[in-house]
């Protein structure tokens, strides 16, 4: 519209230039065709009496010159000597008087300060002494003729402004319309579910035909990327979980008494650094599964007592320390969101391993409550938990709150990721003076659905 309307401009202002050249040409046709008929007129009243040459002014050519009122009058008459007969003796016509003799002559000029449009006509006069030529000069000043150019141009430019305004309108709608099916493909691809990679099916004008054909090329190309991708990771989980468990395997199988001392430290480091790369193999698998099943996953009705009850089966192990007090307590009433019970069930194992490994000294309580309008999955543990300056950092990737390198740092960012995915969020929050350190994910319940 903005290009348009400078052509549109640009249009106006030659069509309002041309009509200034236009208004000027006929006010000066119009006006000249009176200013040379007034002039005849005064040539015809030139004649010659006993050699005598005598001029008449004809009242005729002055009323025909009033026409315009505001405007001056100047007149010279010259006889064959070239002598002043009557008139302005100073009035030139600015011409070659011989040019004359065939047709009249116009030429602008100024006479008196004012501007003056000047006429200069030739008439044969012949007597006993001879022939010659006597001369009239009639000067008009120009005010009518501005004023006509003024009100003919100004006419022309309401036109054009009409005109214009008439086609930027037009141009609107016609954009607008034209620009209506770009809007419905748009619409179409906002209201696409993230795991919906189908071809774009809508109608629209043959012109966009090709926008949506690259658009379903494109989604094609990526359906294809997303299942080598999800290839790719389950061949990753297959190869990568195998030869860990085999290796944590045969690691157990090694008879430890009949090793020396220093080679039992080595094994049990090997044991330990095994167990920590299969952990963190997991998590990251646990990452990306996470992050695929948000992007191909639709969220359903999740009743939380249920996912949290089987993360708390599937985190806390059977080899537990005997003399850690572990506890699991929810409400009654099921609380219902809207959401993937199988992320939310990573989100919740990996907050309760996080605790059993860095921070339980001997109690261990998992709770699922309601406040407000929020479901709340709790972890308290006893231990010394967390610094605040902490908290805002270890919901990142690879970062822990740990210095002695036994964290991954994706326990925390997994579950971090999911609870936002899910509309809510992950916090932390001690328990109170020597009671412990929890860390809780709160949830928006699903208002009026039913699991």
């Amino acid at each position: 519209m903005l290009r348009f309307g400078a052509i549109v401009l640009c249009g106006a202002a030659l069509l309002v230039t041309a009509a200034w050249f236009y208004a000027r040409e006929a006010a000066d046709d119009a006006y000249d065709r009176i200013l040379v008929g007034a002039a005849l007129q005064m040539t015809e009243n030139l004649v010659v009496n006993d050699g005598v040459l005598n001029f008449d002014l004809p009242a005729s050519a002055f009323e025909l010159l009033g026409l315009a009122g505001r405007d001056r009058i100047f007149y010279r008459v010259i006889d064959s000597n070239g002598a002043t007969l009557t008139g302005y003796n100073d009035l030139n016509g600015k011409v070659s008087l011989e040019s004359t003799h065939l047709e009249p002559q116009l030429s602008n000029g100024t006479y008196q300060g004012v501007d003056i449009r000047i006429v200069t006509t030739a008439r044969a006069i012949t007597d006993a002494a001879g022939s010659g030529w006597a001369y009239v000069v009639l000067a008009q000043t120009t005010e009518a003729r501005q004023d006509l150019v003024s009100e003919l141009t100004a006419r022309a430019l309401f036109l054009v402004a009409i005109m214009s305004g008439l086609a930027l309108m037009g141009a609107a709608i016609a954009v607008r319309y034209a620009l209506k099916p770009v809007a419905t493909v748009g619409e179409a691809l906002k209201r696409r579910e993230p795991q919906d990679l189908t071809p774009l099916s809508v109608s629209v004008p043959r012109e966009l035909s090709p926008f949506v054909t690259s658009i379903n090329h494109f989604i094609q190309r990526l359906d294809q990327r997303v299942k080598l991708l999800q290839r790719y990771v389950a061949d990753s989980a297959h190869q990568l979980r195998t030869p860990l468990t085999a290796l944590s395997a045969q690691l157990s199988l090694i008879d430890e008494t009949r090793l020396p001392q220093e080679d039992r430290r080595h094994l049990e480091r090997m044991r330990d650094r095994a167990a920590e790369l299969a952990r963190f193999t997991n998590q990251l698998l646990n990452h990306a599964m996470v992050i695929h099943r948000f992007d191909s996953t639709q969220l359903t009705p999740v009743i939380v007592q249920d996912v949290a009850r089987q993360a708390f089966r599937v985190a806390v192990p059977i080899t537990i320390d005997p003399d850690i007090v572990v506890s699991y307590a929810a409400d009654d009433e099921e609380l219902v969101i809207q959401g993937d019970a199988l992320s939310l069930r990573e989100a919740i194992v990996n907050i309760i391993d996080n605790a059993i490994r860095h921070g339980v000294k001997a109690r261990l309580d998992v709770r699922v409550l309601q406040l407000g309008a929020q479901a709340v999955i709790e972890v308290e543990d006893d231990g010394p938990g967390i610094a605040p300056e902490q908290w805002p950092h270890v919901t990142q990737r690879f970062v822990s709150s740990r210095t002695d390198g036994e964290s991954s740092g994706l326990g925390f960012a997994i579950a971090a990721e999911v609870a936002t995915a899910l509309g809510g969020e992950l916090g932390f929050r001690e328990a109170g003076k020597n009671h412990g350190f929890i860390v809780f994910i709160a949830l928006p319940l699903a208002q009026g659905i039913k699991a």
